[in-house]
């Protein structure tokens, strides 16, 4: 499964419109609102994770835009201080997406930026903390004023 977070803005115009429930039915799409800010005949912001075969994410996101919604995909940066990193592969057992995985036979640790969503569990699990996760906040700032805690 493909997961990522998203951050959509909606014209007034169209706040009032099933637009999500659509993603859900006719692309076979999970989602999770992580922020809303949406009133009607106002432009709308939210923060959605959305989850599903990477065709139908990429549908979906298609389907938003035909309908005028602004896409931006939430960045997130996750870094590895490789001074600190022992290759103890603590982070590849909690890793939801297979991100971080163990290349065998040298048993280094491995990541896979693509296969990461930013969720930041290998920070909290890791030892020496030699993870960190952190996200671009500039698309909520200028939104709403406000912004998600990393």
């Amino acid at each position: 499964m493909y997961t990522r977070i998203y951050v959509l803005k909606f014209p007034k115009q169209i706040t009032d419109q099933p637009i999500i429930c659509n993603l859900v039915k006719k692309y076979d799409l999970e989602f999770n609102i992580l922020k809303a800010a949406i009133l009607l005949q106002q432009e709308g912001l939210l923060v959605l994770q959305l989850k599903g075969y990477k065709t139908n994410v990429d549908q979906g996101l298609a389907y938003l835009r035909q309908q005028g919604v602004q896409v931006e995909s939430l960045a997130s940066t996750i870094r590895r201080d490789d001074e600190k990193c022992y290759q103890c592969g603590a982070c590849t057992g909690i890793c939801p997406t297979g991100a971080l995985s163990i290349h065998r036979p040298d048993m280094a640790v491995i990541f896979d930026p693509d296969r990461c969503t930013g969720c930041g569990l290998c920070v909290t699990v890791c030892p020496v903390r030699a993870m960190e996760v952190s996200l671009n906040q500039t698309v909520l700032n200028s939104q709403a004023g406000t912004a998600i805690a990393g």
